[in-house]
This record gives C-alpha cells, structure tokens and sequence, in this order.
C-alpha cells in the first residue's frame, strides 16, 4: 500500500478550514466580507450562543445562480479572480474561495440565494464524506443568506479551544464593527439570542456616519476627533483621528482600512506611531478611525490566510504620506479650534507627573511669537540653547512690562473674547485660572510654557537645517553586504540627516560627518538603528527623534517654573501664545496643557436650577 494518499475533501477542507475558521468570528468575517462584495445594501446578522449554535448572515446583494450555487461551496472556487493580472490588483475583500468550502466542512451550512427577475430561489447544501452538493428549491427575496450551525460539531477536538457565550460574541461583534465601519453606505443590523444589539442605517452624509462612528467607537471618541481628509499623488487619507489627550492604556480604538480592508501593517503603525509621538503621553496609544485609498496595483493584499496583512509596494511613499498628513492635523489644533475642551479619558492607569522646574521667562503679551535675538544664532549646542533660552528671557520680561495695558479684557461684551479667554488669577504658582465665553479655563502655566518653547526650539533648529560636523576620527561599522548596498546606494538619505556615510569594503561603512547637535552621541549605534530603520519600514526618524529629546530638554529646563508668581499680562501673554502655537494643547512629554469646564458643568457642580 502507498505511503502517500490523497486525503478526501471534506479532510481536505478541514485542514484548510484551520487557516480561516478559528471561532465564530473568523466565519463572520468571511460571510460579511462576500455581502458587501455582492454589492448588497442591507446587511443583517443573527447569532445565538455567541454564534456557535447559530449564524445567520442575510444580505440583498446581486445573488448567486442556480447553476453556481454547487460551485460557491467548493475550494478555490471564486467569481472575483480570472487570472494573474487580477490578482496583482485585487479590488474586492473576498477572492481565495475557500472561505465557504472550509466553513461547510466543520459545520451545518445552508447557502440559500436568488437573483433579480427570478421567481424563486434555490438553497444548497454539502453532506456525507466526499461533501457532495444537494441543490433544493427554496423561497427567498434577490440577495443571499448563510445559515451556519453547531461550528464544529463534527472537530470536537478543536470546540474545546471555544470560549465562554460572552467571549466568543464580544469577538464576534468586534469583527461586525470592523467591518460596519469600512461601508457606510451599507445598513447593518446585528442581533443576539433575538435581541437587538446595532441597528445601523445607511451613512448617506456626514451627519450618519460621524453618528455610526460614535455608536460604534463612543460619542468621547467622536467628541474628541479631529477629521481627517488629504489627498496627494492618487492616495488619500481620510476619517477621524483623537485628540492626544484622548488616550488610551490598549491599543484598542484603531481602525485602519486600505481600500474598505481593515488590515494591520508595520509601516502603518509606525507612521501612526511617529505622528503622534511629539504630543502623546508615555505608555498611551491613539485612537483613530483612518481609510487609506490608493490604487489595488500598489498594495499586496495576498500575503495572509486571514487578509489582515498587506504589503505596500512603494512602503516609503506610504509611510511619508500618513505621517505627513497626520503630523500636520495634530500640529493644527489649536485653542479655539479643537472639537472640545483637552480633557483625558478617565482611566486609573495613566500617572499624573509632578510640573518640572525651569527658569525662562514668558512672552510678550501680544501672542507674536518671538525670534531669538540675531545674535544668538539657529544653530546650538545644549549649552548654547541654554544661553538662548536667558537671552530669551531678559528680552521678553522687558516687552511684557511696556506691552502690558494691551492684554487687558475687553471693555465691553461686544469685542471678541479670545478662545482661552483672560486671565483671574494664579492657583498655587502652577495653574492659571481664566475667563471665557464657554466658562472656565485651567491652564498648567509650566506645561504650556514647554509646549511653547518647544516649538519655537524645534523651528529655530528646522530653519537653519540640519549641520554636519566632520569626526576627528572616522568611525568604521562592520555591516552585512545588504546594508553596505543600500548605504552606497542612497547616499542622500544619511546627507538629509547630517551624516556623511561612505563605503570602505563589502561589509564595511565609514562615518565622516554627524549631526553637530549630536556630536558626542553614539554616532555607531545611530547610523545602525538609521540602517535597520530604512531596510526594515523605508524611512528613519531616529535622528529627528535625538533632536527633539535634546530640544524638548532644553524647552523643560527653559519654560517657566512652578510656583513663580506671575503678573495678569504675563498670564494673558501665555494665554495668546497657546493660541498661537501648534500641538499647544499637550505638553512636550504628552501631558495636557489645559482644560475647560462650561457654564452648565458649574450649574450641575453646585445643583443650579435643580
């Protein structure tokens, strides 16, 4: 007898059933992916026990033919893909043709489908070993409807690895989240044990969508969103991305779609990563609801078993685009323009750190934000910039006290009240307390006047470029040939940050110039982690990242200091200043800068009008 056999196809199917079907999710997924490539515009699910027992998926898409309906459940067998040129640009969310055949083999499935100018519909299903299609009359309405049950009734080995009714379903709706917010245009519903858990109309204008968007994520997140909508180049970025102080201890608020496909990606993780990482506090992640569109050629959908996974073919152009687009809508909010007060979610796990103490002075009160005087120059070492920061000082207490009558309120309430209102007072040498049309404004004085001077620091630095400063003695790496090829390549990349690389053998690197800001950094271990960077994602933020640790350290150490008294024109000044300055609601280490509190929130503290 041959060692060697073929395994029958429901075995067969089984196997493969491993690579999609790992809980009732996993089935959802893949039934509601193939509704929406059907182009339906209803979409209703009913689960019971967490969809173990049952799960139903009915939509009213374009339907199956009688004569397709035995093929639909059998493997690699699909309506999306003809060949070769189709795959390498695949436009719709199902197209392996494995999803039903495996589903089918580990359950109860029931296919039932019609399609428009038919009188009635026909149902399929698969029985006995070699899953031989039984096709039956059936009445139902054009679209299609799945009928799964008892999932893995015939593989109690892997029923055991199911957990609890409620465990099972939370992951089950999360998937129907993921994917009711890639289409909009389609109406969703969502029940469980016969109650009703989503009802979603159609998002026909943006009224309906950002109303799905806070059913689905909560109204805080839609309160603390910033919308997003950039287009370069073919690609475009939109959705709504939360404030930095709408924070997060899991990364459990990020939706990412490329082409309607909610996907995981390293580059675009990283991108996320990087624009947020000037504003976002320690240990806290963002939370987002981002669609990439871009042409299906440039990104590799087929990478995965599950198509969680893609892989852009132009990783760098990417990578620059979202955190470019997402750099600049965090730089832009600004007091007045945020969509609500900076608040941070409640949630016991974040710390709260002690104000820093620092000795610069403020600015004047006219809000214009101040250049360094001539003398001191852009380009700086610690030292330096801690020079500039006095001089800074020395310069600006004098404006404040000749500018001090123009940071007075306005004598009547006609004139415009800017959007952090006046100053009142100072609360224990750290908080200003101010005025606005809203109510109250808090401000911490310290964090506030570090957002600031960050800023001002980092433009200083960015206006003058990045120096280079030639090494006494050129430093020699010992690299693989891949990276030695790369470095040699594109030797612009390292010049754009200061250093100058060359090639000295196969495996071997020189390092002549560094960034003179950096001149007593490791200059071995930062063209390394340059090198993984770019090989690993196509770009590299490292040094960016060395500049504004230096510069945010030298903005801490020059901002105003706690329990400094401080005069009402010097807290206006800082007040116009924050109006002024970008990513002024956070502080350089991702803390708020300031909060509000409304007229209604004072009347409920106190139980006015109750």
């Amino acid at each position: 007898m041959s060692k060697i056999q073929l395994l029958d196809s429901r075995l067969a199917n089984q196997i493969a059933a491993g690579e999609v079907v790992e809980r009732p999710a996993s089935v959802l997924k893949e039934l509601l992916e193939n509704a929406l490539d059907a182009g339906s515009e209803s979409i209703s699910v009913d689960v019971e026990q967490g969809g173990v027992k049952l799960l139903r998926v009915r939509d009213n898409g374009h339907g199956i033919e009688r004569e397709d309906l035995p093929l639909a459940l059998s493997r690699h067998a699909t309506s999306k893909i003809r060949g070769l040129e189709d795959l390498e640009a695949i436009g719709t969310l199902g197209f392996r043709g494995e999803a039903l055949a495996a589903i089918s083999s580990v359950s109860r499935l029931t296919l039932a489908s019609n399609v428009e100018g038919e009188a009635e519909g026909w149902q399929v299903q698969v029985e006995g070993r070699d899953m031989a299609p039984t096709v039956t009359p059936a009445g139902h309405p054009r679209g299609t409807t799945v009928t799964m049950r008892d999932l893995f009734f015939n593989t109690p080995a892997r029923r055991r690895f199911l957990r609890t009714e409620k465990t099972e379903f939370n992951h089950l709706e999360e998937v129907f989240r993921r994917i009711a917010l890639s289409e909009f245009n389609t109406a969703f519903r969502l029940t469980h044990n016969q109650k009703v858990i989503h009802q979603l109309p159609a998002g026909l204008d943006d009224t309906l969508r950002a109303a799905r968007v806070a059913k689905l994520c909560g109204k805080g997140f839609m309160d603390q969103a910033i919308p997003v909508d950039v287009e370069r180049d073919g690609i475009r970025l939109h959705g709504w991305m939360g404030l930095p102080t709408f924070s997060r201890s899991q990364a459990d608020l990020q939706y990412f779609y490329v082409n309607g496909r909610v996907i995981r990606d390293k580059v675009v993780s990283h991108a996320v990563r990087q624009a947020y990482a000037d504003v976002l506090y320690h240990g806290r992640h963002p939370a987002y609801v981002l669609f990439l569109e871009l042409d299906p050629a440039m990104v590799d959908v087929n990478v995965h078993p599950t198509k969680h996974e893609v892989r852009f073919r132009e990783q760098r152009m990417v990578h620059g685009f979202l955190y470019s687009s997402l750099h600049r809508a965090i730089a832009e909010v600004r007091p007045g323009q945020e969509p609500g007060p900076a608040v941070v979610e409640q949630d016991l796990s974040m710390p709260v750190s002690e104000p820093s103490q620092g000795s610069m002075s403020l600015s004047a009160p006219s809000g214009r934000p101040y250049s360094p005087p001539a003398s001191a120059g852009n380009s700086f070492g610690y030292g330096q910039g801690m020079r500039q920061a006095d001089a800074y000082g020395a310069l600006v207490q004098r404006q404040v006290e000749e500018a001090a009558p123009a940071v007075m309120p306005p004598a009547s309430e006609d004139e415009t009240v800017p959007p952090l209102g006046y100053a009142v007072a100072q609360l224990h040498g750290i908080f200003i307390l101010a005025e606005n049309q809203h109510g109250m404004v808090v401000v911490d004085m310290h964090a506030a006047h570090e957002r600031i001077t960050y800023e001002r620091l980092k433009q200083s630095w960015s206006d003058d470029k990045v120096r280079s400063q030639p090494l006494l003695v050129p430093v020699s790496l010992a690299v693989s040939s891949r990276e030695a090829d790369f470095a040699e390549e594109q030797p612009e990349v390292f010049s754009r940050l200061g250093f100058v690389v060359e090639r000295a053998g196969p495996e071997t690197l020189v390092v002549r110039e560094v960034p003179a800001m950096l001149r007593n950094s490791d200059s071995e271990s930062m063209v390394r982690d340059v090198l993984s960077d770019l090989l690993a994602q196509g770009s590299s933020e490292r040094i960016e990242q060395k500049l504004d640790e230096l510069l945010s350290t030298m903005a801490c150490h020059g901002s105003v200091r706690a329990n400094r008294r401080l005069t009402i024109p010097e807290m206006n000044a800082l007040l116009r200043d924050m109006e002024a300055t970008e990513r002024s609601g956070q502080c350089n280490h991702g803390r708020p800068t300031w909060t509000q509190m409304s007229l209604k929130d004072l009347d409920r503290l106190f139980m006015r009008g109750q």
